[in-house]
């Protein structure tokens, strides 16, 4: 079994009188996770939010009840809590009336559990993302070597933990992976007027990873408007399907400052939206693969690591470009991405007048890990 950062990362925090949150979409292994920081531990009581008797448990508590129910238990786990209703005024009630009981709660809808959450428990909480399997845990895993010689693998089918572990079934299971995805925690929300058009919405941003994008020219694609637009990929963004980068703009009037990139979290689900799964020696849009490999990959990397650093992509109006930057303490870190090794590069002209003090770096494939892993 593949060892996850947040193993060591989370018990520092517990025993601490806060609540953690664990967020991230179904099936990265959240459960799992659970069951091996705490299945060995005496008192501890499970709770799953998907069932409805548990759900009414909670619909009209008091501490008096509340009490009475964890009885004995030092910890109290809600799975899928974001199917409780009122959710974080309950779990307030339990880090206020029984301090000593660590509460910890996992939740696969951010739109949800973060809007019944984050008001009630300011202060009283530690939160965790929890991402598909990354470069920085596969490494650890089994070694560089192997996880390099497997890179073309992972650039087609991604790291969710069931693709990693049955070799051979990828493609059945990331049909499966992304109706579920789709189907259980997006398209039932009452919010979801067109379910149709917001699969197309997905494919039409699965073929624009890479590229800027318009929310006007995907309306007029998907037959909605702008701001359905919008508000549909807020929706998609925190059910962690897709996350958007801004550009970056400081010093140049030629810099494009409210445009924006979108990127999957996952390879493999974004290429089973456009039923794509063809190897890279056959594929014309490696650039874009191996791009969006690479930033979602360095989210998971800063997130998993705690290192608070603002992030974009710069672009002038005479298309000079960056593909990343970072900010961390004050420095500028420009990153371009080239899949082939041998592929020249400079910074960009406008970019070096503008930031001279910036770093540059190229990544590619014979050198990624020191953008991945360290």
């Amino acid at each position: 079994m593949v060892s996850r950062i947040l193993e060591k990362s989370i018990p520092d925090k517990l025993g601490k009188r806060k609540a953690i949150l664990l967020l991230g979409p179904r099936q990265v292994g959240k459960t799992t996770l659970l069951n091996n920081l705490f299945a060995h531990q005496a008192n501890v009581l499970w709770l799953n939010g998907d069932e409805p008797d548990v759900q009414n448990l909670f619909a009209d508590l008091t501490s008096t009840r509340l009490k009475a129910i964890i009885g004995n238990n030092q910890t109290v786990i809600i799975d899928e809590a974001q199917r409780i209703p009122q959710i974080g005024l309950r779990m307030k009630l339990i880090t206020d009336q029984i301090p000593e009981v660590q509460l910890v709660a996992t939740g696969s809808s951010a739109f949800e559990l973060a809007n019944h959450v984050n008001e009630p428990l300011t202060g009283r909480k530690w939160e965790f993302k929890m991402f598909p399997l990354s470069v920085q845990e596969m490494v650890n895993h089994h070694g560089l070597l192997e996880e390099t010689r497997m890179l073309p693998h992972r650039l087609v089918y991604g790291y969710y933990p069931d693709i990693v572990n049955n070799p051979g079934n990828e493609k059945e299971l990331l049909k499966q992976l992304s109706d579920s995805y789709l189907y259980k925690d997006v398209l039932l929300l009452d919010q979801i007027k067109r379910p149709d058009s917001l699969v197309k919405l997905l494919q039409a941003l699965a073929f624009q990873v890479g590229s800027q994008v318009s929310f006007n020219e995907l309306a007029k694609f998907c037959g909605l408007d702008a701001k359905t637009i919008e508000k549909y990929i807020g929706i998609l963004e925190q059910a962690y399907i897709i996350f958007r980068i801004g550009s970056f703009s400081r010093n140049l009037r030629s810099e494009l400052k409210k445009s924006r990139k979108i990127y999957f979290y996952d390879n493999g689900i974004r290429n089973a939206l456009i039923a794509n799964f063809s190897q890279i020696e056959n594929r014309t849009d490696i650039g874009a693969l191996w791009e969006n490999f690479l930033v979602s990959e360095r989210i998971k990397y800063l997130a998993y690591n705690q290192q608070w650093v603002n992030y974009w992509y710069w672009r002038t109006k005479d298309q000079q470009e960056i593909d990343f930057l970072e900010e961390a303490d004050g420095k500028l870190t420009a990153y371009e991405f080239k899949w082939n090794p041998l592929a020249k590069s400079k910074i960009p002209n406008g970019f070096k007048q503008a930031y001279p003090d910036a770093a540059y770096h190229i990544v590619h494939r014979e050198n990624f890990e020191s953008f991945l892993c360290h």
